[in-house]
C-alpha cells in the first residue's frame, strides 16, 4: 500500500511537472478590424511575410500552419476556437 502511494504521489509530480514545462503559449489574433476578415495564411503572409513590416522572426515554427497555434481573440469571450479555413 505505501509503495503504491508513493508511486501514484510520483506520477502526479511527473505530469504537473510536465504541464508546467510544455511551452509557451502562441499570441492570439487580435480581434480588431484587420484581423476579423482574415481566413487563411495567405491572408496572414500579406503584413507577416518576408520583408514585410510585421515579418515573423527567423526562428518561428513552420510558416504555413497560422491557425494551428494563434487562436481568435474575441471580446468577453474565451474561445480556443481557430479561424475558419
Amino acid at each position: 500500500m505505501k509503495n503504491t502511494l508513493i508511486f501514484v504521489v510520483f506520477v502526479l509530480l511527473v505530469l504537473g511537472l510536465l504541464f508546467l514545462i510544455s511551452g509557451t503559449r502562441s499570441p492570439k489574433i487580435p480581434d480588431d478590424a484587420l484581423h476579423r476578415t482574415i481566413s487563411d495564411k495567405t491572408a496572414c503572409l500579406e503584413c507577416h511575410g518576408p520583408g514585410k513590416e510585421a515579418a515573423l522572426k527567423k526562428n518561428h515554427p513552420p510558416k504555413d500552419q497560422c491557425f494551428i497555434c494563434h487562436k481568435v481573440k474575441r471580446k468577453g469571450a474565451r474561445s480556443k476556437d481557430p479561424l475558419p479555413g
